[in-house]
């Protein structure tokens, strides 16, 4: 079990997943830079980062619901949890308010359904699935009810992909979470290699994967401004 300090950003299992250079260069340099991608992302965040709850029928709407597990070390906020309401057992009756609990139980009459909002399309890795597996994983251990599947909401297709919680997917989340806590503990960014995916990356003017091979990019960057200057100071007659 982990201590609250201890506690990583949920959305840094989908750096990590994506390339643990870039979840370094975030999460232990420091370093962060927009692109387009990253802009539209941000916008389409926006519109579910306010808390705020609806219901629809036999669903009930949370935004911005704030997650945590001790267990794995991660904390977070849902873009969106759908509670869906779970049927009853055929002949039975939903339990009736008494004076010491007014309204029915509430955890154990509805069953958390995650969804993550992402800009683009469906990726060829799985980090958009492990991230929205991390959040099922938390609200599990907050809620102690269980939760088999969520979607992934995507923009360019306006689709959502429904994910199954399977043992392999949560298999893989743990074990990210656990790479997660072992990359930030050693404290050393991992060297750059390039691919091809790197072109799409908002980091790339900083990681430098082309040429900042096996450096951290905080230091390339510093002994570049000091080249830089040198090559401005006047020459001496």
């Amino acid at each position: 079990m982990f201590d609250e300090d201890d506690l990583l950003p949920i959305s840094a299992l989908q750096h990590l997943a994506f390339c643990e250079r870039q979840c370094a260069l975030i999460h232990l340099e420091g370093l962060w830079a927009e692109n387009r991608l990253t802009a539209e992302g941000r916008q389409l965040h926006d519109r579910t980062d306010e808390p705020e709850t609806e219901a629809r029928g036999d669903v009930r709407i949370a935004r911005g619901l704030r997650l945590r597990s001790l267990r794995l070390g991660l904390t977070g906020k849902a873009d969106v949890v759908e509670f869906r309401r779970l049927p009853l057992p055929v002949g039975s009756a939903p339990p009736e308010p008494t004076t010491d609990h007014p309204q029915p139980p509430s955890v154990a009459a509805w069953r958390p359904f995650p969804v993550e909002y992402k800009r683009g399309r469906p990726k060829a890795n799985r980090c958009d699935e492990v991230q929205l597996c991390a959040q099922a994983l938390c609200l599990e251990e907050m809620l102690g009810v269980e939760v088999p599947a969520g979607a992934v909401f995507y923009g360019k297709t306006v689709r959502r992909l429904e994910v199954v919680f399977d043992l392999k997917l949560r298999l893989e989340t743990e074990a990210a979470a656990a790479r997660l806590h072992e990359l930030i503990r050693a404290g050393r960014t991992p060297p750059a290699l390039y691919d091809k995916k790197c072109e799409s990356c908002s980091l790339i003017n900083l990681c430098l994967p082309k040429v900042a091979t096996g450096r951290s990019a905080e230091r390339y960057l510093a002994q570049a401004f000091v080249e830089k200057a040198k090559e401005s100071e006047p020459v001496s007659q």
